[in-house]
C-alpha cells in the first residue's frame, strides 16, 4: 500500500483504555471526539479513492470515488502532509482530560499517526507517512504493480456505472504512474534510488505487465471476464485495451526508461545506510515498525540470541525424526527439499496446495471457540498472488474484506514456485495469514461499531504482525500440530525465520552487510530455500525495519500473556484475554498497558 495508509503507522503513545467503550452523549467531549475523528477519516477518505474501493464505501455520495486512483504526484504527497499538519492542529485544541479513558486511546493513537505523518517530512524523499519505503519504484512499491492487482481484484462490475468507473481507473492509471516518475526523478537528483538487483527485478515484473498484447494483460482480460458476468457488452473491453494500448503502456515504457538509466548507475550495497541522512532513516523506519527504540545493535544481538533458543528446539524435534546430521539449517534444507514435502511445480499442483490451504483454515475455524469470544463474520479465502506481480511479490499476505460484505477478506499466497512452500510449513502459514492470525484480529475490529473508522483498518506492524506470530504460537498450544512432529517444525521454522529477520535486516541496514551476505546467513539459519530466501532479503531492502517487526511483536504479546497468567492465577481467562484485540490495533505500548489494566495488573 502507498502513502495513503490512513495514518496506519506504527508507533508507541502515552496512555490506553481498557475499558468496555459506551457510545458518547450527544455534545459531550466524547462526541466532540467521534464526530473530529470521523471528520478526519472521510477527509483521507476522499483523497483515497482505491481505500474507498477496499471497505465498500465508493457508494452513494462517494459512488464518484469509483472511478478515480490516488494523486501520486508530489503535489499530493504535499497535499497529504498538509492535511495531517491541520489535523493534529485541530485535535490538540481538544481537552483530552475530559474525554473518557476509552476516548483518550482513540485521542493519543490518532494524534501520534499524525505526529509520525508529520515526522517523517524531514527525509525529503520517498515514502514515510506509513511504513518506510525509501524508494518510490521497486518491486514491492509503485502504482505499477499495484493498480492491475487492485483493479483486478478489487474494483467489482455489477453494472454499467461500475464498467465505465473501471475505464475511468484505467484512464487515471497512467497519470498516476507518471506522478511517481516525476518524484522518483526527484530522488534520483537526491541520490535516492533502488540498488541495481532491485531495479533488475523492477524490470522484469514491468516487462511482465508490458511485454504483452493488451488484451492480454490482466487490466483488460479480467475486465472482459468481469463484463461477461455482468452481462455487459464486450463493447468496453475493446475500449480498456485501447486505453491500454495509447496510454498505459507508454506510461510504463516511460518508466522502463527511467529505471533502466538508473541501473546503469546504480550500486550494489543493500542499505539504507548510503542514503541521504541514511543512518536516522533506519532508525526511524525501525522505530516505526517495531514501536520500540531498539538500536540496530540491540536488535540485532536480540536476533541473534533468539536463533540459538529456536535452533535447539528444533533440533530436538528433528532427532527424535531420525535427522541428526549437520547443523539445524542443513537439516532443515534437507527437509525442505524432500519429494513427500513438496507439490508439483505444476498448476494441478499449485491447486493440490491451494486445497491444503483450505482444509487447514476450515479445521481451525471450527476450533476458534475454544479460545476467542469474538470471531469475524466475514469469510476469508485463499488465492495465489497475481502471476503478473509474483516476482517481487511477499510470500504471503493478507487483504481486509470489504465492509459491506461485497466482497470476502483475502489470503494470497505466492506460488511462483511451489519448491519454496514445502508442506510441513503451510499450516503455520495458514495460522498466520487467516485464523487465528491476520484475519481475525483485522476483522474483529474492522466490525466493531465502537471504534472510530480512522482506527479501523488501524495497522501497526509490531501489534499486527506480533498477533499473527502469536496465533502460530497458539495453533501449536491448541494442539493444531499433535501426531505431525514436521508441521510443529514448520511452525517452529517460522519463528526462526522471524528471529533470523532481526539479524539480517539490521545487518544490511546498521551493519552494512551485503545482499549475498545475509541471502546466505538466512539460508543456513533456516534452511529455506534460496529463491523464497532471496526474495526476502529483497523485500528488507526496500522495506527497512519492517521484518523486525514480527518478533518483537510476537515477544510482547507472549510476555503480556505470561504476566497476565501469572498475575490471575486459577482465574486466567485466556479467552477473555484475547478480547483485547476488540479494542482495535494499538502501538505496543499502549498494547501493554492496556492489557494490564483489563487484568487488574496497573
Amino acid at each position: 500500500m502507498n502513502r495513503r495508509q490512513f495514518l496506519t503507522t506504527s508507533g508507541a503513545t502515552a496512555l490506553a483504555a481498557s475499558a468496555p467503550r459506551a457510545f458518547a452523549q450527544p455534545g459531550s467531549q466524547d462526541a466532540r471526539l467521534r464526530a473530529m475523528l470521523d471528520g478526519f477519516f472521510y477527509e483521507r477518505l476522499d483523497d483515497s479513492p482505491e481505500q474507498a474501493t477496499r471497505l465498500g464505501l465508493d457508494t452513494g455520495p462517494r459512488a464518484a470515488l469509483r472511478g478515480k486512483l490516488s494523486d501520486t504526484s508530489a503535489a499530493g504527497a504535499a497535499r497529504d502532509l498538509a492535511r495531517s499538519k491541520a489535523q493534529a492542529k485541530q485535535l490538540a485544541g481538544l481537552d483530552r482530560a475530559a474525554l473518557s479513558p476509552a476516548s483518550q486511546l482513540d485521542y493519543d493513537v490518532v494524534a501520534y499517526q499524525l505526529d509520525r505523518a508529520v515526522g517523517g517530512e524531514r527525509f525529503a524523499y520517498g515514502e514515510t507517512a506509513g511504513r518506510y519505503a525509501p524508494y518510490i519504484l521497486s518491486q514491492l512499491t509503485g502504482s505499477y504493480r499495484e493498480t492491475p492487482d487492485f483493479l483486478d481484484s478489487q474494483h467489482r462490475v455489477k453494472d454499467a456505472a461500475d464498467a465505465d468507473a473501471y475505464l475511468a481507473r484505467l484512464e487515471a492509471f497512467p497519470v498516476s504512474m507518471d506522478g511517481e516518475l516525476e518524484r522518483q526523478k526527484a530522488d534520483a537528483a537526491k541520490g535516492v534510488f533502488a540498488p541495481d538487483y532491485i531495479l533488475d527485478t523492477t524490470m522484469k515484473m514491468q516487462a511482465a505487465l508490458r511485454d504483452q498484447p493488451a488484451a492480454q494483460t490482466v487490466l483488460v482480460a479480467s475486465f472482459a471476464k468481469k463484463l461477461a458476468a455482468a452481462g455487459l457488452s464486450p463493447e468496453r473491453a475493446a475500449q480498456a485495451e485501447k486505453i491500454v494500448t495509447e496510454k498505459v503502456f507508454p506510461a510504463v515504457d516511460r518508466q522502463r526508461a527511467l529505471v533502466q538509466q538508473l541501473r546503469a548507475k546504480a550500486v550494489h550495497d543493500a542499505g539504507c545506510w548510503r542514503l541521504p541522512d541514511g543512518e536516522a532513516f533506519y532508525a526511524a523506519a525501525a522505530e516505526a515498525a517495531t514501536t520500540t527504540r531498539l538500536t540496530g545493535d540491540e536488535i540485532h544481538q536480540m536476533g541473534l540470541d533468539q536463533v540459538a533458543s529456536i535452533s535447539s528446539r528444533i533440533d530436538a524435534i528433528l532427532k527424535g525424526e531420525g535427522m541428526s546430521q549437520g547443523t539445524v539449517g542443513d537439516r532443515l534444507v534437507a527437509l525442505n527439499k524432500r519429494p513427500d514435502q513438496l507439490y508439483p511445480n505444476t498448476d494441478p499442483g499449485r491447486e493440490a496446495l491451494l486445497a491444503q490451504l483450505n482444509s487447514q483454515i476450515k479445521a481451525m475455524q471450527a476450533r476458534l471457540g475454544e479460545a476467542f469470544n469474538t470471531v469475524p463474520k466475514a469469510p476469508v479465502e485463499v488465492r495465489r498472488v497475481p502471476v503478473t506481480i509474483q516476482a517481487g511479490a511477499p510470500g504471503g499476505y493478507y487483504q481486509n474484506a470489504s465492509l459491506d460484505g461485497s466482497r470476502p477478506a483475502i489470503y494470497f499466497i505466492n506460488l511462483r514456485d511451489t519448491f519454496d512452500r514445502p508442506k510441513f510449513g503451510l499450516a503455520t502459514l495458514t495460522h498466520h495469514e487467516a485464523v487465528p492470525g491476520h484475519h481475525l484480529q483485522v476483522t474483529v475490529a474492522l466490525e466493531s461499531d465502537s471504534i472510530p473508522m480512522i482506527r479501523r483498518r488501524g495497522f501497526y506492524s509490531g501489534y499486527s504482525e506480533g498477533w499473527a506470530l502469536y496465533s502460530e504460537q497458539l495453533a501449536d498450544e491448541m494442539g493444531m500440530y499433535k501426531g505431525d512432529p514436521l508441521g510443529q517444525v514448520g511452525y517452529l521454522q517460522s519463528l526462526l525465520f522471524r528471529a533470523t529477520r532481526l539479524v539480517v535486516d539490521s545487518g544490511m541496514h546498521a551493519k552494512r552487510w551485503s545482499r549475498e551476505k545475509a541471502t546466505d546467513y538466512l539460508i543456513a539459519t533456516t534452511g529455506i530455500a534460496r529463491g523464497r530466501s532471496q526474495g526476502e532479503i529483497d523485500r528488507y531492502t526496500v522495506w527497512p525495519g519492517q521484518a523486525c517487526s514480527y518478533k518483537i511483536g510476537h515477544t510482547v504479546w507472549t510476555q503480556l500473556r505470561d504476566e497476565v497468567k501469572t498475575a490471575q492465577g486459577d482465574k486466567f481467562d485466556l479467552k477473555q484475554f484475547h478480547e483485547v484485540l476488540t479494542l482495535g490495533a494499538m502501538p505496543l505500548d499502549i498494547l501493554k498497558q492496556a492489557v494490564r489494566q483489563r487484568a487488574g495488573i496497573v
